[in-house]
């Protein structure tokens, strides 16, 4: 999908102005050091302070504090009670029994919520560490061989890549390429090692070039990547910054095609701030795949908007520029050319749960994880049972980009011992509806700072509700991609849903409708600042209509733009408030 701007008239390739102070702060951070390591043994505190709050971010943590009981701490004169979250850093979400066991453990013994939460950027985060367990855990995570290095911050984040373990050799094709290009990648300073690990600094020596990719400053912005395997777009591709589609030829890699510029973030009210879907700049042979993604990010990194953060991410570069010229500086610097792009096509973007047999003769189980928190609950003691399941299982852990969780490469002989456990552990319900497993919500409150309504906490009992109108509408089978997340920054990717709920206010949300099945289009504005009664009652209305007026088998998304709910998008997503 293009954005139609790939001519742009006397293209600004360099933002002038006063930068923003997230460049200052990089540049005086001695390559991401700061004075973290002087922050962490100063126990007045329990956070970080100045510079130092923001720099851990690109050692994989955001300062954070439970704001449920922000507001009581206050009354009695205490400062809020800090601590971090942490997100691993984890290409195509691989992991194996023995990390499990290890990131399991250190949840149970030192964070405030003793859960694992999988992530919509497949991964695991602990959430609640205290100051004096955070180096700790750093070690921990080393111990097996993890780190959470550039999970977070104006870098390369955490490489997603297509969950598929039916396709065993292309995926582990398409797998071994997402870990390239987080390890080619990633910052080159040793800060992390240095003030998580005790490693001894090695002094630079003068004119050496110690960012050869990401630079002094770094990237402009967070930065995403992806390796996707058609027809299932699981990862989103229209969400990041630079993807790569797999393009296979009797069942091997042959090349990618490469799309660049999608990102769902945006502002409220601030009409300069968009979602925007990614444009296809054309196919490379898989050789050139390392080049060809430092070409973008460098391009990236030397035109980005350094003056304003909210237009400084690639989205925003190419529609000033220009997808031509843009792509053109991508080929100058890569020394390559791309070739037109190989068909493929995005049918699926969900998981499918349960037993799949693997061409390798392994099996694969797919569990849902409501919201991806690996947790006890009453009559669903999820954490014990992936506990259970990792000491006995032989193959990995795949961790989906949709907060679910895959024991991958299971033998014939293994496959009832594993089930069993986790039926007995409510791993396994037999009676969940498709539209539970085709929702999401991000982690909102009480730990994000900057969530403005509820999600994680709200999106059960909202799709109880869901199910039941369904029900009564007589599509009791049917489902629709719902998404919530507490504000507009995009981690739960509610802009890429048939209906998605972005927070506005406290119990307030505002309602877009129109996305794809597939993942290929930005849903519309359709209602601001409705309260939970007032969702309900516009999905109940909605989904009427969509029973009685839809094509057959037409999806809800497709249905309310033909409909004429919502209109088609998006001719040109900077007027993406307008159309």
């Amino acid at each position: 999908m293009s954005s139609n701007f790939t001519k742009v008239e006397n293209p600004v390739l360099i933002v002038e102005g006063k930068q923003a102070d997230n460049e200052r702060m990089k540049a005086e951070s001695d390559y991401l050091r700061g004075t973290i390591k002087e922050d962490l043994a100063d126990r007045m505190t329990g956070g970080f302070t100045g510079d130092n709050s923001q720099l851990i971010r690109t050692h994989g943590m955001y300062q954070q504090d439970d704001r449920d009981i922000r507001a009581e701490r206050q009354k009695q004169k205490l400062e809020p009670l800090h601590n971090v979250m942490l997100r691993a850093r984890l290409p195509g979400g691989i992991i194996n029994p023995i990390q499990w066991l290890a990131i399991d453990k250190f949840a149970d013994d030192y964070t405030s919520y003793g859960s694992i939460r999988l992530t919509t950027r497949q991964t695991f985060q602990f959430h609640g560490v205290l100051k004096p367990n955070i180096k700790l855990m750093h070690q921990t995570l080393h111990s097996i061989g993890l780190d959470s290095i550039a999970t977070a911050g104006d870098v390369n984040r955490n490489v997603l890549c297509t969950s598929n373990p039916v396709e065993s050799e292309l995926h582990q094709e398409a797998y071994e390429w997402a870990t390239k290009l987080s390890e080619h990648l990633l910052p080159k300073t040793r800060a992390y090692a240095e003030i998580w690990l005790d490693e001894v600094r090695v002094e630079t020596t003068e004119g050496e070039v110690v960012e050869p990719i990401l630079g002094s400053n770094y990237l402009p912005r967070k930065f995403k990547t992806t390796v996707v395997i058609p027809p299932n777009n699981d990862i989103d591709v229209h969400a990041n910054d630079l993807n790569f589609v797999a393009i296979s030829k009797d069942g091997k890699l042959i090349g990618f095609n490469v799309l660049v510029g999608g990102g769902l973030a945006m502002t409220h009210g601030d009409n300069s701030t968009y979602p925007r879907c990614a444009d296809d700049f054309g196919f490379i042979p898989k050789e050139h795949t390392l080049a060809i993604a430092e070409a973008v990010v460098t391009t990236q990194r030397d035109w980005g908007n350094r003056v304003n953060r909210k237009n400084a991410k690639t989205k925003y570069t190419l529609d000033r520029v220009g997808v031509d010229t843009f792509k053109a500086e991508v080929e100058r610097r890569a020394g390559i050319n791309f070739s037109d792009s190989r068909p493929y096509k995005f049918t699926t973007r969900g998981d499918s749960f349960g037993w799949v047999a693997g061409i390798d003769g392994k099996y694969h189980l797919t569990l849902f994880i409501e919201n991806g928190r690996i947790l006890d609950f009453d009559g669903k003691t999820l954490k014990t049972g992936m506990r259970e399941i990792a000491k006995i299982h032989q193959g990995d852990f795949r961790l989906t980009a949709n907060q679910n969780l895959i024991v991958a490469g299971v033998a014939e002989a293994d496959k009832a011992a594993i089930e069993q456990l986790a039926r007995e552990h409510g791993l396994i319900n037999d009676s969940l509806s498709n539209q539970r497993k085709n929702s999401m919500a991000c982690v909102s409150f009480p730990t994000c700072p900057l969530a403005m309504a509820e999600a994680e906490r709200y999106l059960p009992g909202l799709v109880d509700d869901v199910e039941a109108i369904l029900t009564k509408n007589g599509l009791k089978d049917e489902s629709i991609i719902l998404r919530v997340t507490g504000c507009p920054n995009g981690c739960g990717r509610a802009m890429l849903a048939e209906i998605g709920l972005i927070g506005k206010g406290p119990g307030k949300y505002n309602m877009y409708l129109g996305s794809d099945v597939a993942g290929s289009r930005v849903p519309k504005l359709y209602k601001e600042n409705l309260d939970e009664a007032a969702v309900l009652s516009e999905i109940d209305a909605l989904t009427a209509r969509w029973s009685a007026e839809r094509n057959d088998g037409e999806a809800f998304g497709d249905f309310v733009i033909r409909a004429g709910i919502v209109e088609q998008v998006i001719v040109s997503f900077r007027d993406f408030h307008h159309a």
